[in-house]
């Protein structure tokens, strides 16, 4: 009986670590995204630090530059036009969600038609979040959440009756509404800072490396909490653990 025990100690931990494992270097299901990362040596502008490794192609990253792409119909300037500052960390939260393979230990199911998965609460690193709002504040929308609530009658998503166009720094007073609440909590707002190894960079140098490898890893191996899908892989494996008794 205790070496039954122990063999399925050793089960359960092995099973474990390599649940941690597969949420490593991964892609979301969701709309556009590869099944696999792998290299993509032409990527265009703002998303080109995740050439060596992306969830997205190249065609994928050149729409998301677009003021209105194919890829979601989505219009940035639907209260008029946004200021190119602010523009260019939409562009790169664009990059981040499509092409990063680190995202995994907050991939969450999503409820909706066009995708199957989603990210929910990735920690963002403190100066991400708070330039960005920085760079925003002075532009304009009518809607604290862009992922629900549009106007879609015309192809692209317009302001709701009833729904004033205000600057951003009344629609989100602090950093952490934008980030936090114009994605459904897609992002955390932390304070941890960048190269710290606890927070998501939407903006790095590439030729240092992606420092979200290693934040992916801390993760996956201690932030259980944010990482379902270990939890679900665990779940499916559990009658075959249970056998062994």
């Amino acid at each position: 009986m205790a070496a039954r025990w122990a063999v399925l100690g050793l089960l359960a931990a092995c099973v474990a670590s390599a649940a941690k494992e597969s949420v490593l270097n991964m892609c979301m299901d969701a709309k556009h995204h590869k099944t696999k990362p792998g290299p993509e040596g032409a990527l265009h502008g703002q998303c080109v630090l995740w050439k060596d490794n992306a969830c997205c192609t190249a065609n994928t990253s050149t729409e998301a530059h677009q003021d209105q792409s194919y890829l979601y119909n989505f219009n940035w300037n639907h209260c008029g036009v946004m200021p190119e500052k602010c523009k260019q960390h939409f562009i790169q939260d664009t990059c981040l969600y499509e092409c990063s393979p680190n995202l995994g230990p907050w991939i969450d199911q999503a409820d909706t038609s066009w995708r199957r998965e989603r990210i929910l609460n990735v920690p963002l690193c403190k100066e991400d979040c708070e330039l960005w709002w920085e760079d925003c504040q002075d532009a304009v929308t009518c809607k604290e959440n862009w992922h629900k609530g549009w106007n879609w009658t015309s192809g692209t998503n317009r302001c709701p009756r009833g729904f004033m166009c205000q600057p951003f720094k009344y629609i989100f007073p602090r950093p952490a509404d934008l980030c936090e609440k114009i994605w459904s909590n897609s992002y955390k707002y932390t304070t941890e800072h960048r190269g710290g190894g606890r927070c998501i960079q939407m903006w790095f140098d590439p030729a240092n490396g992606n420092p979200n490898v290693a934040v992916a890893k801390y993760y996956a191996q201690n932030g259980r909490d944010a990482s379902p899908a270990p939890r679900a892989v665990l779940l499916l494996l559990l009658p075959a653990l249970l056998a062994l008794l």
